[in-house]
């Protein structure tokens, strides 16, 4: 049948219209025909309608759940042998083990990867078209099997037809005692495994279970289960060629007995899957780089949201702690830079203060330019988010003495604290940001901009909440926008601990 007249049809269902759209584009793009459906009740007539080659399926639709569709298909004998994999924002593993016990024969995890879809959608199409084949030979064995009873020339014509396929075959096939030896195997089965001949393969291979399987143990692994279950399908093991390097098979085993039910041998087909494993692990490799990069652009547990599937992300916090920092006559200083230096400079110190955000327990929230914003209580609350953000004040304005500007002196700080509620959430649908909205947000950044050089302006609520841990200098009152006159205070340093009772000061 010519693929370019009748390609292979794939059935989305999905009440997501955006994520199901998508999918038609990156299939349809492949040469795939896809046909969308957005309920349960929809996807079961589509599917009725004419019969598709695999399914990809979310578990929550409107009508009926994606489990309940996948066992209704399974046991229908039209329908039992189509491939499905479910696509779901659920990542728990009972949401796992509940898909492959309804039926299903993959589990993408939402958001997904284009190129992951893609593979895992070919990847099923192959092992059903395999399937597919290997039934259809096993029918026919079966057949000329039960003719060989009645006479001796369909015995014999049986047996040619079987030995062509053995010899011929582009895939491995072999029998083996249960002992552990080979009791033949084909030319593909040589080859594969990098030996000179079936020959060469038989009387070289002495124990299976040492000179093929990587892991001594991984026969017995599977002959334990083909002895419950008699047969077992698409077992994935490493193994060694002739000359000691390693590949990734896949194996088809089951159990051959004699007329009188009989035990004789294991026969099995072996299909290489290097190629495919490699790509799961470049995918899996690549799947891991961007977790790392969405944790180091968010918070962790904000990051952990996204990837589970939430959409939007804002909440309201009761208390925490908001510090700008402001590298004070920056411009001119950056004016006698080459664009480098002025880089590599601006990197060092807020690595350092990334340094110490992370020592501190905060959460860095963005750069602007030579202006640096960290928080504390967030996203979750924490005790003692405000000396740990007056703490980190202290040392930020001790560190900068450490950068020289181009003119000799030191660089300066001027660093605004302020406490209290704020609005968080994530913007951006692409390039995701975590941000902070509120009056305590603004009154912060007040702090910042009508402070002085190398030293720490604070409002009177975090004055309040630290005046018994750390010493401060009453300011007096400054226009504030947005709030008139307020009295502030100079953070100075951490009061001393008091000394242990019995003792005497010197």
């Amino acid at each position: 049948m010519d693929d370019a007249l009748h390609p292979i049809d794939l059935v989305i269902v999905d009440d997501d219209a955006e994520t199901a759209n998508l999918l038609a584009r990156l299939l349809g793009q492949q040469g795939y025909h896809t046909r969308l459906a957005s309920t349960g009740d929809e996807a079961l007539k589509l599917i009725s309608a004419q019969r598709p080659d695999l399914v990809l399926l979310d578990i929550l639709l409107p009508d009926i759940d994606g489990y309940t569709i996948c066992k209704q298909l399974k046991i229908s004998p039209q329908t039992e042998d189509i491939p499905i994999i479910i696509l779901s924002a659920l990542i728990d593993s009972l949401d796992k083990v509940k898909a492959f016990q309804s039926g299903a024969a993959d589990y993408i995890v939402k958001p997904f990867a284009s190129q992951e879809v893609l593979v895992r959608v070919q990847n099923q199409l192959h092992l059903a078209h395999q399937r597919q084949q290997l039934s259809q030979q096993n029918t026919l064995l079966r057949q000329e099997v039960q003719e060989r009873t009645q006479m001796e020339q369909a015995l014999l014509a049986a047996e040619l037809n079987y030995r062509s396929i053995f010899e011929n075959s582009t895939v491995g096939i072999f029998k083996a005692s249960p002992q552990g030896r080979y009791l033949s195997v084909n030319p593909s089965m040589a080859r594969l495994y990098g030996y000179d001949s079936p020959e060469d393969m038989i009387a070289i291979t002495e124990d299976i279970s040492r000179q093929i399987y990587l892991q001594p143990k991984r026969r017995d692994e599977l002959l334990v289960y083909i002895n419950r279950f008699e047969k077992i399908t698409d077992a994935e093991s490493e193994v060694f060629r002739k000359d000691g390097s390693t590949l990734w098979v896949s194996e088809d085993i089951w159990k051959v007995w004699d007329k009188d039910g009989n035990f004789l041998h294991y026969e099995g087909i072996v299909h290489d899957i290097s190629e495919r494993r490699q790509m799961e692990t470049e995918l899996r490799q690549q799947r891991q780089q961007a977790d790392r990069l969405l944790v180091n652009i968010l918070p962790y547990r904000i990051a952990q949201r996204l990837k589970s599937g939430t959409r939007t992300i804002a909440e309201s916090l009761d208390q925490v702690s908001v510090l700008f920092a402001d590298l004070v006559d920056f411009t001119a200083a950056s004016g006698e830079m080459t664009p480098p230096q002025l880089v590599k400079m601006l990197n060092e110190i807020f690595s350092m203060f990334d340094q110490l955000a992370e020592f501190h327990r905060l959460e860095k929230i963005k750069t602007i330019g030579d202006a640096y914003m960290v928080a504390g209580g967030l996203p979750a609350p924490q005790d003692n988010h405000d000396e740990a953000i007056a703490q980190f004040a202290l040392d930020i304005c001790e560190a900068i003495k450490q950068f020289p500007r181009p003119d000799g002196q030191t660089f300066k700080l001027r660093v605004g604290i302020n406490s209290g509620p704020v609005v968080a959430g994530v913007i951006g649908r692409r390039k995701f940001a975590y941000d902070l909205w509120g009056d305590t947000v603004n009154i912060a950044s007040r702090m910042e901009a009508t402070g002085e050089p190398q030293r720490i302006q604070v409002t009177p609520e975090l004055y309040e909440r630290l005046k018994h841990t750390f010493m401060f200098e009453p300011r007096g009152p400054v226009a504030v926008k947005g709030r008139g006159q307020m009295t502030t205070f100079w953070l100075v340093g951490r009061k001393p601990d008091p000394a242990p009772e019995g003792t005497m000061e010197q």
